[in-house]
């Protein structure tokens, strides 16, 4: 099949992408007659580049001037086929493009089913930094990728997922596709905690969602066979510059050498200092900002953050590049870098007993499981907190 992107992208010189030229005929795909001004209004793009970028699709073969810009059947078999739009609900489609945040009647429905699986995933391990979002941000989340068209035909990447945004991401698709068998989108998840991989495949194979899982330990090199794969990529890191950092090296790794691709990062709200920090992180890395949505992501609990995130919508560019692509033999989980002792009296025999990350029970489920040592009782009364910090790495 001709790719008229790769053609149109060497004969038109364009800073943002072949995803721009993509998203322009994907435009038209939908608005049969679009003028070049809309088209140029709709992808932020100057008119005389989207007049030059529809005379390469029309010398291509792919696009026709006539009542506006139309596509030939060569043009729609190659946004269909190719970029994957066949068996799409167009009209559901554009409904949830036009308004992303509105409770519609399929967005509801999406919701109850995932409320019960929310409600049965494993529980957080904080030693690994993980924290529960709810139903409604892991749908926000899932909507923010279809609203960045970067979900249809698209190679996903989620770089450790408790979130369950990678489920989240399936029954979007499956809103979207009446038949599976059409959906060419594919959601690969990379964990550390197998038992959130189980949980994700175990659903995944009941409701016939697009996911694959792997597990990936992270401070390890990522292996050749998942570089330059993915079109974009959700993580939600440890919250640390260490851990931010590496998670996002080893995203920018797995994603294609391609300008214009999106990385969604969840992060908790920061200090200005730390962000600064932050932000020069990710210039280093190559990566421009986009948009950043205070308050967008809320979890159950979450206490270190407050209960809120803030969503970092970030683009690659020609300088692209991960900061760390060796192994890693740092610290980067909070509990590493700031270690909190907290005292728990257990009120059957007022014994006290510390939970931290370097004693016995490093969480507070794990010493109810556990029980009292001295008289198996399960109710703890939270006494006191200690704070110690590892001068060698320490978290901003």
């Amino acid at each position: 099949m001709n790719n008229y992107l790769q053609k149109v992208s060497e004969n038109v010189n364009i800073e943002d992408g072949e995803e721009a030229i993509k998203n322009i005929l994907i435009d038209i795909y939908f608005k049969e007659g679009i003028s070049t001004k809309e088209l140029a209004r709709n992808n932020l793009l100057p008119i005389p580049l989207i007049a030059a970028i529809k005379k390469e699709f029309i010398k291509q073969g792919a696009l026709i001037q006539h009542r506006g810009i139309r596509l030939t059947e060569k043009g729609r078999d190659f946004i269909e086929n190719k970029l994957g739009f066949l068996g799409l609900n167009k009209e559901l489609y554009m409904k949830l493009l036009q308004e992303p945040w509105k409770e519609n009647k399929e967005i509801k429905e999406i919701k109850e089913v995932l409320s019960e699986i929310f409600m049965n995933r494993p529980e957080v391990d904080v030693t690994i930094d993980q924290s529960k979002c709810t139903v409604d941000t892991a749908v926000k989340r899932a909507m923010l990728c279809l609203k960045n068209s970067a979900l249809i035909g698209k190679d996903i990447l989620c770089l450790g997922d408790d979130d369950l945004v990678s489920i989240a991401l399936g029954f979007l698709l499956k809103k979207l596709f009446a038949h599976m068998k059409y959906c060419k989108t594919t959601i690969f998840v990379m964990d550390i905690d197998r038992r959130v991989m189980d949980y994700i495949k175990k659903i995944a194979k009941e409701e016939n969602l697009p996911i694959q899982c792997e597990y990936i330990d992270l401070k390890l090199p990522l292996s050749e066979k998942f570089k330059n794969k993915f079109d974009c990529l959700f993580t939600d890191p440890p919250y640390t510059l260490q851990g931010m950092e590496l998670f996002l090296s080893r995203g920018v790794e797995a994603l294609k050498s391609e300008r214009g691709l999106t990385v969604f990062l969840s992060y908790g709200h920061k200090s200005p200092e730390f962000e600064l920090t932050m932000q020069k992180s990710f210039v280093d890395m190559g990566l421009t900002v986009l948009e950043i949505l205070n308050g967008f992501n809320s979890y159950d609990g979450a206490g270190i953050i407050g209960g809120i995130g803030q969503m970092i919508v970030l683009k690659t560019t020609s300088k692209t590049k991960a900061s760390i692509e060796t192994s890693y033999e740092g610290k980067i989980y909070t509990g590493e870098l700031k270690v909190t002792v907290r005292s728990y009296k257990c009120k059957e025999c007022g014994e006290i007993m510390k939970v931290g990350a370097l004693k016995e029970f490093k969480t507070i489920e794990e010493l109810k499981a556990k029980g009292c040592y001295k008289c198996n009782n399960q109710i703890f009364q939270l006494m006191e907190k200690e704070m110690t910090k590892d001068t060698a790495t320490m978290c901003l």
